[in-house]
């Protein structure tokens, strides 16, 4: 299937955005856009200091050439800007005074804050990407900070989407490092979600699966043109982003581009992880993440699973009240994680018999199972390459956290997300121990030495 096939099928299947212009010039085609999507309304540009000046000049010419009223632009000037709650009500206050359609003008935080601000006034608005930063651009759901915990709140995805990957590629570096560190996690997580249906966990969506996989490694071939900012290579970054979004809206769920990896960046956001005095960027969390889920596959994938001793992995399994103890062991003097470990981790909790069935069948797939898997999974050295040379983090101290730091988190992740991972069939064979010591112990890639 072509590339444009492929997006074309995307918008069809797609539940909330209907409109996507990619390519040279594209910003020139927001009015036309606009017009096609609302037709008859007004406008209101929301953009920060960074992104007007990078676009949005030019998106209100677009906008006046086709004759659409425009409110002044608002723009977020405050040199922190991060999606925050507070400027999440900044940006709604303004949205309700006026009865105008919102054109964002941004990446990430832009595109968050104006999602939800619009969603919980019953308004729908457009995006103008300016990096290729992350796959929230056709992603339903926005990442807010509220109270201190970061939490994904549920919100349409756009009605229309422009990118432009000159734009793009003229954005700070660490911009298209960070979307590139979220791409290639699309990796690891495709390999979730192969493990969760052979086990009867979770079914992949095939045209959603395909949406985001078939254009993956071609979309992530190029990290050293990405870091020169080269439009072409961060033209199909922009596109292998964008196409995760769209398997998130077809499969209602971020199932298709969110795996372990994306665990370990929860987690993060949970600790307000920041570094150098700044918050640590969505995709840099989630690039280390890829690493230790490529880790645990490297770990997980040599091993004999077909000679698992299955009643030994039932006679040790916990009940529901040993499985709380342990969640309240492992989230001690911090309630936040408690109470999302009691939610999620006791959501997933699975019976003696259950976790027998489970192993079966594991070990009747193991030998097809394993090779499917080895072919999915590209190898910790090339996405430590890869990440380097994107200009990612690829090292933990690189986003402000230290080998001790991943190990406790890496305790924590069976119990932080009902959905099924690596990490849930290493912890229900028994095996956190040998993979804590695989990758944190003397010759561990992260060895922790100071316990």
């Amino acid at each position: 299937m072509t590339q444009r096939r492929m997006i074309e099928q995307a918008i069809e299947k797609a539940s909330d955005t209907k409109a996507l212009k990619i390519g040279p010039d594209a910003i020139a085609y927001t009015g036309t856009m606009f017009n096609e999507l609302f037709p008859g309304k007004r406008a209101i540009i929301v953009a920060d200091m960074n992104t007007w000046a990078a676009a949005g000049e030019r998106v209100c010419a677009a906008l006046s050439e086709q004759g659409i009223s425009s409110e002044p632009p608002f723009i977020l000037e405050d040199s922190d800007l991060y999606a925050e709650w507070s400027y999440l009500e900044k940006v709604q206050a303004r949205l309700e005074n006026t009865d105008a359609i919102a054109v964002a003008v941004g990446s990430g935080v832009i595109n968050d804050l104006v999602k939800l601000a619009s969603h919980r006034i019953g308004r729908r608005y457009i995006i103008v990407g300016t990096a290729a930063s992350m796959d929230g651009y056709t992603a339903f759901g926005a990442s807010i900070t509220k109270d201190g915990n970061k939490d994904t709140f549920e919100c349409k995805a756009p009605s229309g989407v422009i990118i432009e990957p000159e734009i793009c590629a003229a954005a700070p570096k660490e911009m298209a490092a960070s979307g590139y560190a979220d791409l290639i996690a699309k990796v690891p997580a495709g390999a979730d979600w192969m493990l969760a249906e052979a086990v009867g966990a979770d079914r992949i969506d095939d045209f959603a699966f395909s949406l985001v996989q078939d254009p993956l490694r071609d979309s992530i071939s190029d990290p050293q043109g990405i870091y020169n900012g080269e439009t072409a290579p961060i033209g199909k970054l922009a596109e292998g982003l964008i196409m995760s979004g769209f398997a998130m809206q077809a499969a209602q769920s971020s199932r298709p581009a969110s795996g372990l990896e994306h665990q370990f960046s929860h987690y993060w956001d949970m600790e307000g992880l920041c570094f150098n005095g700044k918050h640590v960027s969505h995709g840099f969390k989630v690039g280390i993440g890829t690493l230790l889920s490529t880790a645990c596959y490297e770990f997980l994938l040599p091993l004999d699973l077909e000679g698992i001793d299955i009643e030994a992995c039932t006679g040790r399994w916990p009940d529901k009240e040993a499985m709380k103890k342990e969640i309240e062991t492992v989230f001690a003097g911090k309630p936040g994680h408690l109470a999302r470990g009691m939610k999620e981790g006791l959501g997933k909790y699975i019976s003696s018999d259950r976790l027998a069935s489970e192993l079966s069948t594991i070990k009747e797939q193991w030998p097809e199972l394993r090779e499917q898997l080895r072919k999915q999974i590209m190898s910790f050295d090339e996405v430590f390459e890869n990440l380097k040379m994107a200009g990612a983090p690829y090292t933990p101290e690189m986003i402000g956290l230290s080998n001790k730091d991943l190990k406790t988190t890496f305790r924590a992740l069976p119990y932080m997300r009902n959905r099924y991972t690596i990490i849930d069939l290493i912890y229900r064979c028994g095996l956190m121990e040998k993979a804590e010591e695989a990758l944190f112990g003397k010759d561990g890639r992260w060895s922790v030495t100071d316990e």
